[in-house]
């Protein structure tokens, strides 16, 4: 496949970064867009870039969400985004249960900060990783996109820590929220030759 086939990608978490934190998310009524969220999504798109979401589940793991429940959360968010004219290309995520409370340790491939969603996306929709950015408020998130060979970006609007922005410096953008890392996106892709 040839490099230049590959399209680029904007790598979304969910929980802080496109709707409000709600810890162990299991009811559909519970989603909340984070403001500039749907808009952010237009901008992207619009701009050539595919948008997928990357979240880590590990409440399937632990017997307190099933899978049916999570498409219906985020059949949800897809409407709150479609009432804006925003759409999500994909949505891939992790049921896995960490043994440790370490964000930044890989314990399994596909539970972010591991890879394994991207790089799955990647393969599914002829995604250029290299041209690729993972956005989300937890350094898991930025390790995820970092560890596929993404550019990452950390918002600070879900439940980023002083100690992730420190560790994080000079490796991945830290912005306010998700209209920053968009427009920061954006202005990239045009300074790009």
């Amino acid at each position: 496949m040839s490099h230049s086939s590959l399209k680029p990608a904007v790598f979304f978490d969910r929980d802080g970064t496109l709707i409000e934190h709600v810890s162990y998310l299991s009811d559909p009524a519970l989603v909340r867009l984070l403001p500039g969220a749907a808009e952010a999504l237009i901008r992207l798109r619009s701009a050539g870039f595919v948008v997928v979401l990357v979240t880590n589940q590990s409440a399937i793991g632990r017997g307190m969400l099933t899978e049916d429940r999570l498409e219906k959360i985020h059949i949800e968010l897809r409407r709150q985004l479609a009432s804006y004219g925003a759409e999500i290309d994909a949505i891939y995520y992790s049921p896995v249960v960490p043994i440790r409370d370490d964000r930044t340790l890989v314990e399994h491939p596909d539970r972010k900060p591991g890879p394994g969603m991207l790089i799955r996306a990647a393969n599914d929709l002829r995604l250029d990783l290299t041209a690729s950015w993972m956005v989300g408020d937890l350094i898991s998130d930025v390790l995820a996109g970092l560890n596929a060979g993404c550019r990452s970006i950390l918002v600070e609007s879900g439940q980023s820590s002083s100690a992730d922005i420190e560790a994080l410096a000079g490796r991945a953008l830290i912005l306010p929220d998700i209209a920053a890392a968009a427009a920061a996106i954006v202005a990239h892709q045009g300074a790009t030759p």
